[in-house]
């Protein structure tokens, strides 16, 4: 082989290396599996077990013959048949098999199943077939190293959060590119009503990576708890070094979430610390996450003080804990309803999930206007991911079955600004309004 074979040799394996993170070994062993693939199909015989060394360094190719130390209990004997079901022996091959005896001869030491390799003359020219079947077995085996290589860098960051871009859609799917390779965003693991378009810059959670038939999959997820928690921790150096700790969590996603804290300094205040200066840090976490909202309470070992703090931003007035029901019955004003309800009964629900205890709402009046144990929520978005190899996800399948239009599906109920509801509601009412009074003025006039 000529030195410039050698120098474009090595620059091919330096590329590899730093592009794609395949070691300069792993692509030599590749070559090396090649060329005695190549080497079989051009001047091996049937069944011959042939094994290639290449130097990089020098481009000198050495091929030898290799053969497993067998005797009379491993193979059977050319005439011999098998003496019965139970008998597993194979067919003694002479290209592949090498008797114990005479395998001592030229080992003294040899043992069964051991490789003994004679050396074969050496070739530097193959035909096109052969040379073919050389650079499918490279082209195998920098795949095989490659997806070993993603596996290990991107399996260390399970649970971290990673940036890349929008590369396409499939089914409600997002495909982002991370760089090396390529991770899916499933639709369940998107925040409701988020858009992406193609070349946009997201950020997301790394869940988890799986090695399939098909590949790696390396699976994000933005709706995730976790998700919320490695954004405050960029944003919160006392989250980062340890002194603030977060106790639980609750979200829906893409509408509003709760977080508990507690700070193992007692200079140090954990609300204080998550929301910032004038609410700095708590705002970049919201505009990560499209505007969602976050109550920011601190965690209590005290049942009574933790239910409180949950039901943040309203005020309690008193509060009964049964706790044989596990049921906590809370009192506010009258003026505190709507906020401790929330719309839909929101802030209720996810400080019944926060804090694991039922929570009924009554007014200072002692009527209860609101209960809630936190199961009519909408269920949490589950850290084992769908299989998104299949032909269509489950939401692409409820919209066939409702036989839906596919422009009010894909919108859903979520993306209804409560806003503009609430004017046409309003304008409804008005409109109502005015023609009880034009009625009445034409009974007065008849």
């Amino acid at each position: 082989m000529s030195l410039l074979d050698i120098k474009s040799l090595n620059s091919a394996l330096e590329e590899l290396q730093h592009e794609r993170g395949i070691s300069r070994e792993s692509v030599v062993d590749a070559l090396s599996t090649a060329l005695a693939a190549a080497y079989r199909r051009e001047y091996g015989k049937r069944g011959q077990i042939i094994r290639a060394t290449f130097n990089p360094a020098t481009g000198d190719m050495e091929f030898r013959q290799a053969k497993i130390v067998v005797d009379n209990t491993l193979v059977r004997q050319e005439g011999e048949d098998a003496t019965g079901d139970d008998d597993h022996r194979s067919r003694f091959n002479p290209e592949q098999h090498i008797m114990l005896e005479d395998a001592r001869r030229i080992k003294k030491d040899s043992t069964l199943d051991e490789e003994i390799s004679f050396p074969l003359e050496t070739r530097e020219d193959f035909g096109r077939i052969a040379a073919q079947a050389a650079k499918q077995v490279i082209m195998q085996k920098v795949r095989e190293a490659e997806r070993a290589s993603i596996i290990t860098e991107y399996g260390q960051r399970e649970g971290d959060i990673v940036t890349g871009h929008v590369q396409r859609f499939e089914r409600g799917n997002l495909f982002v590119d991370l760089g090396r390779a390529t991770a899916i965003l499933p639709y369940d693991e998107q925040i409701p009503g988020e858009r992406y378009r193609q070349g946009e810059r997201v950020r997301a959670l790394l869940l988890r990576v799986d090695e399939g038939v098909r590949g790696t999959f390396i699976r994000l997820s933005r709706s995730h708890p976790r998700f919320l928690t490695k954004l405050f921790e960029a944003e919160v150096p006392e989250m980062a070094s340890g002194v603030v700790e977060v106790k639980g969590i609750v979200r829906e996603p893409g509408s509003r979430a709760k977080i508990a804290v507690f700070s193992n300094d007692d200079h140090v205040d954990p609300v204080g610390a998550l929301v910032g200066q004038r609410g700095v840090r708590v705002a970049v976490v919201t505009s990560e996450l499209g505007g969602e909202k976050i109550d920011v309470v601190e965690w209590s070992a005290v049942a009574a003080d933790y239910v409180k703090e949950s039901l943040k931003p309203a005020q309690v007035l008193s509060l009964e804990l049964n706790e044989e029901e596990n049921r906590a019955i809370v009192q506010v004003a009258e003026d505190q309803q709507s906020l401790a309800i929330g719309r839909g009964g929101q802030n209720v629900r996810l400080a019944a999930r926060l804090t694991g205890w039922k929570i009924d709402i009554r007014s200072a009046g002692g009527e209860q206007v609101a209960a809630t144990d936190g199961t009519e929520a909408p269920k949490i978005q589950d850290t084992q991911v769908e299989d998104i190899t299949q032909k269509e996800s489950a939401f692409e399948e409820t919209k066939k079955e409702m036989g839906a239009d596919e422009e009010v599906a894909d919108v859903g109920e979520k993306n209804i600004d409560p806003v503009s509801q609430d004017r046409d509601i309003a304008s409804e009412k008005v409109e109502e309004q005015q023609e009880e009074v034009v009625t009445d003025k034409e009974k007065d006039a008849e």
